[in-house]
């Protein structure tokens, strides 16, 4: 459609909305959700021509801190008990019929902020299309919940070609370069630069960038160098050609960006050109309550998680069709493009305020049919994606530093983390060579909490057929996953039993309280935690949020984690709970459920710096993918830890009936491993 007729499409929806403060077509108790609801799209309408105008470019920091507060204050915290974001409050006030419905109509109008700032008047055109829709049908005398919920299946279903369609080519599109043109053009030292990317700005994000812009450029660059360099040598420890690569995946939080344009000039330097794109809006597009891609503060945690599932409303077999199709059209006709992307390159923070959701009864939630129709389209779609983006010829890397969140020793906390991420790979790669070749007499591992922990696993290692040459374990530096830190594999689904258990646990920005697990050859049998009240509650939690709706998950690795720096740091500064599973998972034992470590490249041949090549890199569901890969893969991966302080022993089992210890009490007693134990006494 051209844009002479978009706009003026957009021209009439606009004029009947700024008509609706001055009517009372609508009887209560839904008219005062209308009239709120459409004066929020007016105020985005004035925000759109104070843009449109450069205002930007004049208005001072204070100007720009009033106008953000006002965009997000209506599900801020302390509002959202009387939100129509918050689904109780819309239940109670439109009733049990339209409470989820106009709930969810409200929590899609608010991505308006994302549409007013990057100007995609499509999506401001169609989103108020809705709003009308819906409007005109409770004009009626009577009005059905049934038609309410078609006109959002229908905008959903109708319109997933262009939104999906849009979210697969920011995804490997270089020239969709709405934040890249922000971070590589704008002052970085002025701060207001942040309110230019239309998300929730907090002194937060200001302190950070400040705090980075401080820094000299030397360092920087050097901060920069350690995660551009990780990407590069992940290419290079798997034997993947970089030079075949044109584009990067940049994600990170607002605030990091005078690193970010470090790294951008850093990996134009190796051919590749940048790739931002900010988390998911549409409801199509997005997974649960993650954010994949660049993102601001988070308004209100509480808020996103009550949406999570909000897909409910729509989510058939015909839907599920459609999007399949859809993701399938939009990858084809970018095939060149995801052809030559690389992977995404990752930074992370971590010591924000830890997040505990609240149980929502009155947020949607997919039924038992529903969770199966979402596995297989998550199946589905990683097919796809893998069919033009191939597994065996991307990397990635991840690197994480603190938030300013994290309390008044920020400063401090960040440049112990800077000298983490820098420790001497060297070193440990000798180190954690001592404890591969332990491991690689065994047959199976064994893994025994203490202080509590009711950890007693018993983990099965694949036969080495020629020991010489073969191994069980990668040896892991500080390539993609920084910093360094962990031996890893993929172990033998059969003859792994026994119980994972840790008291506190934060994965994907949720808390789980004493998580427990048990395992039955391999495969998730049981799981429970101590988060509310009543069983069915925990189990239910954990079901959404770390089995993502399957029945079972395998148990995709095993790794033992030796960077006790981490550790050591963490109890220093009492933020282990804060850690994020990047830097978490180095600090002990850890144990991820779902896919594998090599998913997608399991037929890539790996080798060790000693020349050994890792045989680990399949399990008995991954090697399904030969027959079907729809049960092979499961779109996820979670890593769990247990901690020193909560790790009695791990040991192994050798085939001949011995024994070798490798951890006891905590500390490291194999022989080749005592530097570990410095850390400790420092």
């Amino acid at each position: 459609m051209n844009d002479e007729l978009m706009l003026e499409r957009f021209t009439l929806m606009k004029d009947r909305i700024q008509k609706i403060q001055g009517e009372n077509l609508v009887r209560a108790p839904y008219g005062d959700f209308f009239k709120k609801t459409a004066a929020f799209l007016i105020q985005m309408m004035d925000v759109r021509e104070k843009l449109q105008k450069g205002w930007l470019d004049t208005a001072n920091i204070r100007e720009l801190e009033v106008n953000n507060q006002a965009m997000y204050q209506d599900i801020l915290p302390k509002q959202y008990e009387t939100s129509y974001g918050n689904p109780t409050y819309a239940k109670q006030m439109l009733g049990e019929e339209f409470g989820q419905l106009l709930s969810f109509l409200y929590t899609e109008i608010r991505d308006m902020i994302v549409f007013v700032y990057e100007e995609r008047l499509f999506d401001m055109t169609v989103v108020m299309e809705l709003f009308i829709q819906i409007y005109n049908l409770f004009e009626e005398e009577t009005v059905s919940a049934k038609d309410v919920k078609e006109a959002i299946y229908w905008y959903i279903s109708d319109y997933s070609d262009e939104m999906v369609g849009r979210r697969v080519r920011e995804g490997v599109d270089p020239d969709l370069d709405f934040a890249t043109n922000i971070i590589m053009n704008q002052d970085l030292t002025d701060p207001r630069y942040l309110y230019r990317f239309g998300e929730y700005v907090t002194e937060n994000e200001i302190r950070m960038s400040q705090f980075l812009s401080s820094m000299p450029k030397e360092q920087l660059e050097a901060m920069a160098r350690t995660f551009t360099e990780g990407y590069r040598t992940g290419f290079a420890a798997t034997n993947k050609d970089i030079s075949k690569k044109k584009s990067v995946n940049i994600r990170f939080q607002l605030g990091f960006e005078p690193m970010v344009k470090e790294a951008v000039l850093q990996f134009e330097e190796m051919g590749l050109k940048p790739v931002i794109y900010r988390s998911a809006v549409h409801r199509v597009n997005k997974k649960q309550h993650h954010r994949i891609g660049y993102y601001g503060a988070i308004p209100n945690p509480q808020f996103e998680y009550d949406h999570k599932d909000d897909q409910a409303l729509c989510l058939d077999h015909e839907f599920v069709q459609r999007r399949l199709r859809v993701l399938q059209v939009a990858y084809e006709q970018v095939k060149d493009l995801a052809g030559v992307h690389g992977g995404p390159a990752c930074i992370e923070t971590f010591g924000e305020t830890p997040f505990v959701p609240k149980r929502n009864p009155d947020a949607c939630t997919l039924s038992a049919h529903q969770q199966k129709l979402q596995v297989s389209y998550d199946n589905e779609a990683g097919q796809i994606v893998n069919r033009y983006i191939k597994g065996e010829e991307r990397s990635f890397t991840i690197i994480a530093y603190p938030s300013v969140e994290i309390g008044s020793r920020f400063e401090e906390i960040f440049r112990e983390t800077v000298k983490l991420n820098n420790l001497d790979n060297q070193l440990y790669r000798q180190i954690q060579q001592s404890v591969i070749d332990a491991l690689d007499e065994g047959e199976k591992v064994h893994i025994e909490g203490m202080n509590g922990n009711e950890t007693n696993l018993t983990i099965c290692l694949h036969e080495l057929k020629h020991p010489e040459r073969e191994t069980n374990f990668e040896n892991c530096v500080a390539d993609v996953n920084i910093p360094v830190g962990e031996v890893f594999t993929s172990p033998k689904l059969t003859g792994t039993n026994g119980t994972l258990a840790v008291s506190k646990v934060f994965l994907k920005g949720l808390e789980y309280q004493n998580l427990k697990i048990r395992f039955q050859d391999g495969m998730i049998a049981d799981y429970t935690c101590g988060n509310f009240d009543t069983e069915e509650e925990n189990k239910n939690f954990i079901k959404e949020n770390l089995l993502y709706h399957h029945d079972t998950l395998p148990l995709g690795e095993f790794a033992i984690g030796t960077n006790t720096t981490a550790y050591v740091m963490a109890k220093k500064y009492d933020i282990g709970h804060l850690l994020p599973i990047l830097i978490a998972e180095k600090t002990g034992p850890h144990f991820a459920v779902g896919d594998t470590c090599y998913s997608w490249s399991e037929d890539t041949p790996m080798y060790n710096p000693d020349g050994k090549e890792i045989i680990a890199r399949d399990n008995e569901v991954s090697i399904l993918r030969k027959e079907d890969p729809a049960r092979a893969y499961f779109g996820c991966h979670t890593d769990i830890t247990i901690p020193y302080d909560e790790l009695g022993a791990i040991w192994v089992e050798r085939r001949d009936g011995g024994r070798i210890s490798i951890i006891e009490k905590g500390k490291f007693v194999l022989k080749g491993t005592e530097p570990l134990n410095e850390a400790f006494a420092s």
